[in-house]
């Protein structure tokens, strides 16, 4: 299984649409009960975890059969304007798009996908940056891979 977004810097301006494209691969039609494609953030570090998810979408095995599994899918949403991604010392909020595979024997596969989420620009020929420690230029490498 796999998700793609469609921009190589993985940086998304908050308020625009993010597009993404997932494909689930190397499992059978008959072993999914169900897919699950979700657009969140969550914080990691010091003190409690949040996590909020910001966009849903559920496939139960009808839509499954019916949609197959040979085609890449879409996946649309429009981002809020906040809260940004933010790497700091003591606190690191994260954004991801998340696809969880449900499986019939009771197992279940997720894939998280990062991108940051960054302040709209106010001048275009200033480059989006990253809230945090370690600003990130436009032409930086995008998100790593978890």
């Amino acid at each position: 299984m796999s998700v793609s977004l469609c921009r190589e810097d993985g940086m998304y301006e908050g308020g625009r649409e993010l597009q993404a494209t997932w494909r689930v691969s190397r499992v059978t039609l008959d072993s999914l009960v169900a897919i699950e494609i979700s657009v969140l953030w969550s914080t990691e570090g010091k003190g409690d975890t949040d996590l909020h998810v910001h966009h849903f979408e559920r496939l139960d095995e009808a839509q499954i059969r019916r949609q197959g599994l040979a085609d890449s899918q879409l996946l649309r949403c429009e981002l809020p304007a906040t809260p940004l991604s933010y790497h700091g010392r003591l606190i690191r909020l994260r954004w991801c798009v998340r696809m969880r595979l449900f499986l019939s024997d009771g197992r279940e596969i997720v894939t998280d996908q990062p991108f940051y989420l960054v302040a709209p620009r106010t001048n275009e020929n200033r480059p989006s940056s990253i809230v945090g420690d370690e600003p990130r230029r436009a032409s930086s490498r995008g998100p790593s891979q978890s």
